[in-house]
């Protein structure tokens, strides 16, 4: 007589599985067909990097030729075919510091007004974005909106007005005019984002340091500012790139004892041709100290960039 077979006994079992002792068959950790789920997954990742490295070649490749071409000589960098293999030369950059296209004074011109202009910005951004996130009253998001929509407002819209003033006040052709004119889009940026990087600090810190004897100054400069470092060096490094490579302020408030980078520049298009040797080298000396600037404190403004800018205060 023989046994009946039970409904498990028939079971069969597919290769590339293996069964358990309850009867129930699980895929074996080998050849098991990847889920949808990962396999977009990985599509997702593949695709996110092909962007990023098309947008690095986007970013990068302009920049290099543009540092290439800068090291080349006249008939070089306007041959009809472009010459990737060249003797390179120095004579661009000579050129540039010697005779009446010295280019020391547009230097000095611009560390000066986007320096002092970013300084400004930030420590008066940084008192005004402090007391904007701590201050509870009606309208604060309006008055929030408000401030930043002053730096939404176009160039052209502001220039006239901006430039009466400076006349009545002697303030044309003036390093201290170019730093005003600067502060006036720089202010309400930086306002607005040590705002933001303020409202992630938790108020409980600042009244634990007010019970522990600190005034509200002491306070804000010893335990707020440190923990908002990223923040700090985030506003600073935007404001002095904005001011750095700033060309409709410059053109319309500077004059001869004040003209910066971008408007030495513009004077080497003339009707009569286009130095591109000079051109690409005064395009590298004013890329690069912005570039080295940002890899210097990367890891603040990643940070900064990440974490702060994006609370939506």
């Amino acid at each position: 007589m023989s046994t009946p077979m039970t409904p498990s006994a028939h079971r069969r079992v597919v290769p590339g599985q293996a069964a358990r002792g309850n009867g129930q068959v699980t895929a074996a950790p080998s050849g098991v067909p990847q889920s949808p789920l990962e396999a977009s997954s990985r599509r997702s990742r593949w695709t996110v990097t092909l962007l990023l490295a098309v947008a690095m070649l986007w970013t990068l490749v302009p920049l290099l030729w543009m540092l290439l071409s800068s090291f080349k000589n006249r008939t070089d960098v306007t041959a009809a075919t472009p010459q990737v293999l060249f003797a390179p030369t120095l004579d661009n950059y000579r050129n540039l510091f010697s005779g009446p296209n010295n280019l020391g004074p547009y230097i000095l011109h611009s560390v000066l007004a986007a320096g002092i202009s970013a300084l400004l910005a930030l420590c008066l951004g940084a008192l005004a974005g402090y007391g904007l996130a701590r201050t509870r009253m009606h309208g604060k998001k309006h008055l929030a909106f408000w401030i930043i929509s002053t730096r939404m407002a176009p160039i052209a819209a502001i220039v006239v007005p901006l430039f009466l003033i400076f006349r009545g006040l002697g303030l044309i052709d003036s390093i201290p005019g170019l730093v005003l004119a600067y502060l006036t889009f720089n202010l309400p940026f930086a306002i607005w984002l040590m705002s933001a990087f303020f409202a992630e600090v938790p108020p409980s810190l600042e009244e634990s340091a007010l019970v522990a004897g600190c005034t509200r100054w002491q306070a804000f400069r010893m335990v707020i500012l440190p923990l908002t470092k990223s923040g700090l060096v985030t506003t600073f490094v935007l404001c002095l790139v904005f001011a750095w490579n700033d060309y409709a302020f410059a053109v319309v408030f500077s004059g001869p004892n004040s003209q910066t980078l971008p408007i030495a520049a513009s004077q080497l298009v003339t009707q009569t041709g286009i130095d591109w040797g000079q051109l690409t080298a005064i395009g590298t000396i004013v890329v690069v100290p912005m570039m080295l600037a940002g890899l210097a404190v990367r890891r603040w403004l990643v940070t900064g960039l990440t974490l702060g800018a994006v609370t939506g205060e």
